[in-house]
């Protein structure tokens, strides 16, 4: 497995030199990445090995470790310095190695920090007493995800996981300090959440990348001939990069991919947990990508012809012939995941 591989990677084998040594760290975080695949939580993910004796067998399990081993394992392996490094793994297995990203995108999204949909909270609270609220808001607090996604191949170079809501032009520094030294970016490009003087000179002037933001932030001047102050911004202004803006829509694409396969709302109770939560999906999406081109790189591979087409092995009549093997990998990404 793909998870087990980056485990093995990331973590030692055992946290201490006097633990049980029942199980490895690798094949814990095997086990979590299956659970957030699956959408179970831990006693679903613990029945889930008990009944099938053939992932035991991929992930190397004597033992059915329990749910409470888990869930400590979850605290444990998924901190912020370890998640770094894995999602740095997992990107090197997606990309190649010492390959520059042409472009990259930015933005955050909310996941909601229950399973109760908003229309039902609106409901219930509109009619309780025969009185409508005072207030329309349906959430308190939410957990906010923050990407850096390869425009490419949909791969996260960079999370950062916060409490939302909050601005983003103030946080984008936070996850710029995320990304690994190997993740090398050539352009990066914002929606106008981000537009500030000094995020153009922080990705200009301090981490030589290329800056695409529309320059919106503020109240517009009463004279719409009038230029903005900034050297960065006026540039925003009079010379906007069009084709490089294009390829912003991608961050959606991957918010999308994220929120329709492994779901929109968050398990865990506390703040940090939900931060976990949403950690262990941005590694699952990576990984997912990572198994999906190891699928399209095999030589006998079910999914293409010979003449390089791409064939639905859901519904056999249906071919898509695609100018490269590399073009059919990226467009594949964007739809489903292979189990």
């Amino acid at each position: 497995m793909v998870a087990l591989a980056a485990g093995k990677d990331a973590f030692s084998d055992y946290s201490h030199v006097f633990s049980p040594h029942k199980f490895t760290q690798p094949q814990l975080f095997a086990c979590l990445v299956l659970k957030e695949f699956e959408k179970k939580d831990y006693r679903g993910i613990w029945q889930l090995l008990l009944d099938c004796s053939d992932l035991r067998d991929v992930i190397g399990l004597k033992t059915v470790p329990h749910f409470t081993t888990l869930q400590k394992a979850s605290r444990r392996l998924l901190k912020q310095k370890h998640v770094r490094k894995l999602v740095d793994n997992t990107v090197r297995r997606i990309r190649r190695r010492g390959e520059t990203v042409k472009y990259a995108a930015v933005d955050s999204s909310g996941f909601d920090a229950h399973h109760a949909s908003r229309y039902f909270i609106w409901r219930t609270r509109a009619y309780k007493k025969n009185k409508q609220p005072q207030k329309q808001t349906t959430y308190k607090h939410y957990g906010k995800l923050m990407l850096i996604v390869c425009a490419a191949t949909h791969a996260i170079l960079a999370a950062v996981a916060s409490r939302g809501p909050t601005p983003d032009v103030a946080e984008l520094d936070s996850v710029l300090m995320e990304l690994a030294p190997s993740q090398k970016l050539e352009h990066m490009v914002a929606d106008a959440g981000f537009d500030s003087a000094y995020n153009h000179e922080l990705l200009r002037d301090y981490h030589g990348i290329r800056s695409t933001i529309p320059p919106e932030a503020g109240r517009p001047p009463k004279d719409p001939t009038t230029l903005p102050t900034n050297k960065y911004r006026r540039l925003m202004k009079t010379h906007f990069n069009t084709r490089a803006y294009r390829k912003r829509p991608q961050v959606e694409t991957v918010f999308s991919m994220l929120k329709r396969n492994l779901g929109s709302s968050l398990r865990g109770r506390s703040h940090w947990g939900r931060c976990r939560d949403m950690y262990l999906r941005v590694l699952t999406h990576n990984i997912a990508i990572a198994l999906l081109r190891l699928f399209y790189r095999a030589a006998a591979s079910p999914f293409t012809s010979p003449d390089g087409s791409y064939r639905n092995p859901w519904n056999k009549d249906a071919v898509q012939t695609f100018p490269s093997l590399a073009a059919a990998q990226v467009t594949a990404s964007t739809t489903v995941y292979l189990p």
